[in-house]
């Protein structure tokens, strides 16, 4: 109770710290300079606008915070510097090119360097953004020359730190539509036949028998024999290790911590910093199967891999057997993956309206057809991810799940939740259990408000396989540790600072030290400060362990730093974001996505 305090004794601390240090840069600048004149006032601190159009309470939308701001990250750079003077080559465009081609006008206008030392040089012995980077003068000679560590980046020559980046050939191929679908295209034109003569025949049901009937003779099935293989030359190590077309990829799934695929704040960084907590399995974020048929390079950024990332997955969404079939196939020829995972739990109204997401859970056959077109065309696992249904009090998984063991289904994954209850009540992890016995013995993950490892433990006690951990893993990264090692762990607030000095260092890898990366960086960071906030040190807690849905009341930390995190103001994330990644720039603008953590 004595850590306990009032929304206005909170922010008055943060406030007059944070005014404090503003007075001491003013003080230290007074002292460096002294021709500028520095006002003693303190300006007003930055408030959110408000907008509370459209409710007749004028009440606060909760939810999805659809209209929030979008700043690209290009308008942070007033002058950007061409790319050919960056790795000293010459520009094909000359004097018509876009971009700044004179350094030193380049570099008198660029903002201030952010710290001393380039974490990308330190890591990888050469940064690549060369003079944009925000780290320039430590890796640059007075006569503007990028250094170089030798022995780093010998080191590191030829050695593939992210996978499944789409080249150039393949956006080309995708766009003009000459990507060839042999294995799609021989499933769908079994679809279409069977449709046609369902249509001849007037009755619906014998044509759904004669496709399956007509399906067994080339779908994958059990111990059938393999055809003969024909070789030509010697046999070498790449013919033994290369799987044929009628085998499948095993992946043991028993007992392991699955990191749940999140929207936003799953991305690459993220997952590096839960695969050094101990997260054994990892999947990409929610990528929409027609934007990566198309080419879109967003989309495809979602699939990149980490080296770290030893069992990896994709997760897909669509609505349709035709798409969802060719981006399965396009997948298992042009990435590297560990199995695939079809989303049929999104809840939000733009896919669910489409009839993807939990729209696939009431529609069967569409759905059947979807599985069993992916499942022929992969050359690895194929998973789904589900919810209880799509209305709160009428479940539906346990009818859906002996189906889908029919369909080929490698692993199940059940949030307790359906469609209509989001996260206003808790998970049924009661009916999760009755559903792992139906699934049997096909792996079934339980998900669903695990925030400690006495919630793990008691998940692990309803028959799951494993266990899939979503807003556990934003609110508590290391819950993952605390898991593996059966303990609670009373984590200081330094040691959060490093991991999130990590989750910087990692994303300026990912993103780039540029101007662009740094503050792409920044919104990433600051969309899991939004959740990162929620977290309450075990060392205050009354009563052990914190429950995932009980928000934290207003209390003060055994330290600034620690009272710091535990803000629900955007300002104070901005003001973290400023420790490790520099003051934001002039015309930053930022709202989470969830407007119920933005608020004071």
């Amino acid at each position: 109770p004595r850590f306990l305090t009032t929304k206005d004794k909170f922010h008055g601390l943060l406030d007059s710290e944070s005014q404090g240090s503003k007075r001491e840069k003013a003080s230290e600048s007074d002292t460096v300079d002294d021709s500028k004149e520095t006002s003693l006032e303190e300006p007003e601190p930055k408030r959110l606008k408000q907008n509370f159009e459209g409710r007749p309470d004028g009440k606060r939308l909760r939810g999805q915070n659809k209209s929030r701001p979008h700043t690209k990250p290009t308008a942070y750079d007033e002058k950007r510097l061409c790319h050919s003077i960056i790795q000293n080559k010459e520009c094909p465009f000359g004097a018509k090119c876009f971009f700044d081609h004179d350094i030193v006008k380049y570099m008198d206008s660029k903002p201030p360097d952010i710290g001393e030392t380039c974490h990308i040089y330190e890591t990888f012995g050469k940064c690549a953004y060369g003079l944009s980077c925000r780290f320039a003068k430590a890796h640059t000679t007075p006569d503007f020359k990028s250094m170089e560590k030798a022995d780093l980046v010998k080191v590191y020559e030829g050695r593939t730190m992210v996978k499944n980046n789409m080249s150039k050939e393949l956006q080309g191929r995708l766009r003009k539509r000459s990507v060839s679908f042999e294995k799609s295209e021989k499933y769908l034109k079994t679809l279409s036949d069977n449709k046609d003569k369902g249509a001849q025949q007037g009755n619906g049901k014998t044509s759904e028998k004669a496709f399956i009937k007509n399906a067994a003779t080339w779908l994958p099935s059990g111990p059938t024999k393999p055809a003969p293989v024909k070789t030509v030359g010697p046999l070498t190590d790449a013919d033994v290790i290369k799987l044929r077309p009628c085998e499948k990829k095993q992946v043991d799934f028993q007992d392991k911590l699955y990191l749940a695929p999140l929207t936003t704040c799953g991305n690459l960084p993220f997952r590096r910093v839960c695969k050094r907590f101990g997260a054994d399995i990892t999947c990409g974020e929610m990528a929409m199967c027609t934007n990566l048929l198309q080419g879109h390079q967003s989309e495809w950024a979602l699939l990149r891999r980490h080296e770290s990332e030893d069992v990896f997955g994709i997760q897909l969404e669509g609505s349709f057997p035709d798409t969802m079939t060719r981006c399965a196939e396009l997948i298992n020829n042009n990435t590297e993956v560990d199995f695939v995972d079809i989303n049929s739990g999104c809840p939000i109204d733009l896919v669910y309206n489409k009839g993807g997401g939990c729209g696939l859970m009431t529609r069967t056959r569409k759905f059947e057809r979807i599985v069993k077109g992916m499942n022929y065309v992969l050359d690895v696992p194929l998973t789904v991810k589900i919810r209880t249904g799509v209305q709160e009090k009428s479940n539906i998984a346990h009818k859906l799940i002996p189906e889908m063991k029919n369909w080929g289904v490698s692993m199940i994954t059940l949030h307790g939740r359906s469609r209509e209850q989001r996260y206003t009540k808790l998970a049924d992890w009661d009916y999760i259990t009755t559903c792992a016995k139906l699934a049997s013995p096909i792996p079934l993950f339980g998900n669903g408000d695990i925030l400690s490892y006495e919630d793990a433990m008691k998940a692990k006690e309803t028959g799951v396989s494993g266990i899939m951990i979503a807003r556990g893993a934003l609110i508590k990264p290391w819950i993952f540790t605390e898991i593996k090692e059966s303990r609670h762990w009373d984590i200081s607030s330094s040691e959060r600072l490093d991991i999130l000095k990590d989750f910087s260092n990692f994303g300026l890898e990912h993103w780039g030290s540029d101007t662009r990366g740094v503050e792409r960086t920044r919104t990433f960071l600051l969309e899991w400060l939004s959740f990162l906030c929620r977290y309450i040190p075990v060392g205050l807690l009354e009563r052990v362990p914190q429950k995932i849905n009980e928000r934290p009341p207003y209390y003060m930390g055994r330290n600034y730093l620690e009272t710091l995190m535990a803000s629900q103001n955007v300002e104070d994330w901005i003001r973290i974001s400023e420790m490790l990644l520099g003051p934001v720039p002039k015309n930053f603008e930022f709202l989470p996505k969830h407007k119920a953590n933005s608020y004071k």
